[in-house]
């Protein structure tokens, strides 16, 4: 698959900017969580038990259908073939800190919210065309806000979705070897391969 680092440099450059924890993604996620949350998953750990989650089954299969109709299947596979809303749950339950961790959780709810508000129904009730809009207007409220945002000022929770759906996606066996070009072995480097217009970028380099 791509790997990570290459995975960060494209999503960053389709959203015009850092990811949110990125230097996270890049160092084995391990976020400066609160010494409540370290001593709650060392206890866990000696128990045998798993980390606590963030996101339950419910709210991934919610997120599936939020990265489908960001990235929706067409001649390749969508954000959904790539289970998207399970990759969501890891990374931010591992690699986002406890603040970043609220401002998600919370999002979903506002999510919920801004589509009652614009359709008058749940996200999952909406139509395509709805979840398509809304997302849109979600699209342009995250980005307007960053451009006034200031370091000290919440990161915006639709952006995180946006940026884990596009990591999600680039990373995942669908989207590498369909969505993308892959070569699992890659030969000698070849400085001059020929381009056609229209052809898949290469998720290996």
């Amino acid at each position: 698959m791509m790997n990570r680092r290459d995975a960060l440099a494209r999503v960053a450059l389709l959203m015009g900017g850092a990811v949110i924890g990125a230097d996270y993604f890049l160092t084995g996620c391990s976020p400066a969580n609160s010494d409540k949350d370290k001593a709650q998953d060392k206890t866990q750990a000696q128990a045998g038990g798993p980390p606590k989650e963030v996101l339950d089954a419910k709210q991934q299969a919610y997120l599936d259908e939020v990265g489908e109709t960001i990235l929706p299947a067409t001649k390749t596979p969508g954000a959904k073939a790539a289970h998207v809303g399970s990759f969501m749950a890891v990374m931010v339950r591992d690699c986002y800190t406890p603040k970043d961790q609220e401002i998600f959780t919370k999002g979903l709810s506002q999510l919920e919210e801004a589509s009652q508000k614009m359709n008058s129904k749940g996200f999952l009730e909406s139509t395509p065309a709805q979840r398509t809009a809304l997302l849109t207007a979600l699209d342009a409220e995250q980005k307007n806000y960053g451009k006034t945002k200031t370091p000290e000022q919440p990161n915006h929770y639709f952006r995180m979705v946006k940026e884990l759906t596009l990591l999600g996606f680039f990373t995942s066996e669908p989207g590498a070897t369909q969505a993308l070009r892959y070569l699992p072995v890659p030969g000698k480097y070849d400085g001059n391969v020929p381009y056609k217009k229209g052809d898949r970028a290469w998720a290996t380099t």
